[in-house]
């Protein structure tokens, strides 16, 4: 009896306990069953990761699905109606220059593009002949330096074409800022079961869903990268070209006397090389006419000639005789 009478006075301390260390546990379980109990129906993966996905904020709460989307798209339309938000311009312009000297301009719109804060991107050279070059570049300027690069390129030749373009990406930006946040949490979340889930199989489930948010994350984050290079330099695209040779000579309107003479001397061979063409043209006919006179000449030696006989002489009138 003393016994038993031990037993039951720490009963009630042992069971209190248990059941503390129990609460974390169970609350765990429930959240994991009860994600798997809604999904029992598809049949598809795991209670652990079902598990985190119920655990995520409000997600599992009636009519909260898509929340996430929501409040991202709402973001993004109030940063569009804010106008206290920053906009987010991407800039893109392409120019056409005929310039005298390829590699001048090459290395004038090298130093523009590094004196502003920019660089070049991209560079290539094309050699067309001995004398005439030409070459494609890629600038990237900053927004605030964007306008005057873009005269100063503008006016270092005889500008042949020019295009700009503008693009507002504020509500994009203002959106992918938003997921990011939202995916964040949502891998905090994840983690934290992770440090409460005792069981392997909960431990490998929430590992691979762990993974799969992570990888979200790091896309939305390769986005905001992408976003920000974008609207924090302007690209200028430049395309560098020299004059042909013929458009660059002068054409001065007086004539002196070696032009004269040039111009004499070329219509001279003009007229000698049609003449040489029509010579060529005809001596086939020439060479048959004279095959045929030289025939004709033969013939004409080896056929005797018909003579006509010879009439007698009519009488004239008597001589008186003499005395």
């Amino acid at each position: 009896m003393h016994d038993g009478h031990r037993t039951d006075t720490h009963s009630p301390a042992r069971s209190g306990s248990r059941l503390a260390r129990a609460v974390p546990a169970a609350a765990l379980l429930v959240a994991l069953l009860g994600a798997g109990a809604c999904s029992a129906g598809g049949g598809g993966g795991s209670s652990a990761a079902k598990g985190a996905t119920a655990a995520d904020g409000k997600a599992a709460a009636p009519g909260a699905e898509g929340a996430g989307e929501r409040s991202a798209d709402g973001a993004a339309s109030k940063a569009k109606q804010d106008p206290a938000v920053a906009a987010h311009v991407i800039r893109t312009a392409t120019l056409d220059v005929e310039v005298a000297s390829v590699p001048k301009a090459v290395a004038a719109a090298r130093r523009a593009a590094e004196g502003a804060g920019g660089l070049v991107a991209e560079e290539t050279t094309e050699r067309l002949d001995d004398t005439h070059e030409v070459s494609h570049l890629v600038l990237r300027v900053p927004q605030d330096r964007y306008e005057g690069v873009l005269e100063e390129l503008a006016g270092s030749g005889r500008l042949l074409s020019r295009s700009s373009d503008a693009k507002d990406v504020t509500g994009q930006v203002v959106d992918v800022e938003s997921r990011i946040a939202t995916q964040r949490a949502s891998v905090d979340r994840v983690r934290s079961l992770m440090e409460k889930a005792e069981r392997l199989s909960d431990v490998v489930a929430l590992e691979g869903e762990l993974s799969s948010r992570q990888a979200d994350l790091e896309s939305l984050l390769a986005q905001q990268a992408s976003l920000k290079d974008r609207t924090s330099l302007a690209t200028i695209t430049l395309d560098l070209g020299e004059p042909d040779e013929e458009a660059a000579a002068p054409d001065d309107g007086d004539t002196g006397f070696l032009d004269a003479l040039t111009g004499g001397w070329d219509a001279f061979l003009t007229v000698l090389r049609w003449i040489t063409v029509a010579i060529g043209a005809t001596a086939p006919f020439l060479a048959a006419a004279a095959v045929l006179v030289v025939l004709w000449r033969l013939v004409r030696r080896r056929v005797p000639r018909l003579r006509v006989p010879e009439r007698p002489a009519p009488p004239g009138p008597q001589a008186p005789p003499a005395s």
